[in-house]
């Protein structure tokens, strides 16, 4: 369970972007991409960010990892400053990316790959094959592709090995940025079931467009929206948002799995029925399941 004491705490972070086409020669614009974020995780937690294109998702991520530094805020991991608690603890904040083809050296076998993530958290091992071999073990990715190059695998398979690579420095906060967007259903669900075996008492932010995939996994979720958090959600009260915007989203998420009556379980138990399970008896399937409902009365 998580801890109550945060591990992660964002403070009134911004963040402001060069804008071109509002520039000119002798006067600058900048473009605010983050304004005044402030928010908490606890050690342990499932933390989603939720937010359409272009919110301001990835500048956070960045910012958290370090990539980027912010124009005012903090950024702090155990009450420490985010710069001095990496430096004294090496390794210890680790993502993976959305794109698994781009983030990986083509020229790399799978075991070269997952050796990156040891080599980076300065890990001294004698034998780098054999702890390969135990983190493919871990992400259960057959141990006779350890010689295998990107181009031989699956998408599923080589996240699978971005994520042994995550977990190889031992990080205490891993980023998962769109991690599972670009694959097939089916296998989101295997990562995702993934992440929850092998999660122990790390925590993860874990950012998506998608708040099926945030309800699923996650043990709250924030949405941001052009660059503001504009809520902060329980995924098992999903009814009690403030965000008109993030109710519109529920009520599309209601559509799809109609039997969902504000329960993250009974979300997940449609998403893992097939159309004849949730069907009553004697009933036809419908024709048009895209269909809207009816229109409700009007009131007086």
């Amino acid at each position: 369970m998580p801890d109550s004491a945060p591990f992660l705490d964002v403070q009134a972070l911004c963040k402001s972007y060069p804008d071109r086409q509002a520039s000119s020669f002798w006067r600058k614009t900048l473009r605010p991409v983050l304004k005044s974020v402030s928010f908490q995780a606890r050690r342990g937690e499932i933390l989603g960010l939720l937010g359409e294109s272009g919110s301001g998702k990835s500048t956070l991520a960045r910012c958290l990892l370090g990539l980027e530094r912010s124009d005012s805020g903090a950024v702090l991991f155990d009450g420490m400053p985010d710069q001095a608690w990496r430096r004294a603890h090496r390794g210890a904040v680790s993502v993976v990316f959305q794109d698994y083809a781009t983030s990986v050296n083509p020229g790399f076998t799978v075991r070269e790959i997952i050796a990156e993530g040891l080599r980076a958290a300065g890990t001294a091992t004698c034998d780098e094959a054999a702890a390969a071999t135990a983190l493919m073990d871990k992400v259960e990715l057959p141990a006779r592709l350890a010689g295998c190059l990107p181009h031989q695998l699956s998408g599923g398979q080589l996240q699978r090995a971005c994520i042994a690579r995550a977990l190889a420095s031992a990080p205490q906060f891993i980023v998962f940025d769109e991690a599972v967007s670009a694959l097939d259903v089916s296998i989101q669900a295997q990562i995702l079931d993934l992440l929850q075996a092998v999660k122990g008492d790390m925590t993860y932010l874990f950012i998506t467009h998608d708040i099926q995939l945030a309800t699923l996994l996650c043990d709250r979720f924030l949405l941001l929206r052009q660059g503001v958090l504009e809520d902060e959600v329980d995924c098992r009260h999903l009814d009690l948002a403030a965000s008109p915007y993030l109710a519109k989203l529920v009520d599309a998420t209601v559509l799809f799995a109609s039997d969902y009556r504000g329960r993250p379980e009974a979300l997940s138990a449609n998403l893992h029925e097939s159309p004849a399970e949730k069907m009553p008896a004697g009933a036809s399937p419908d024709p048009s399941p895209t269909a809207k409902p009816q229109a409700k009365e009007a009131q007086p």
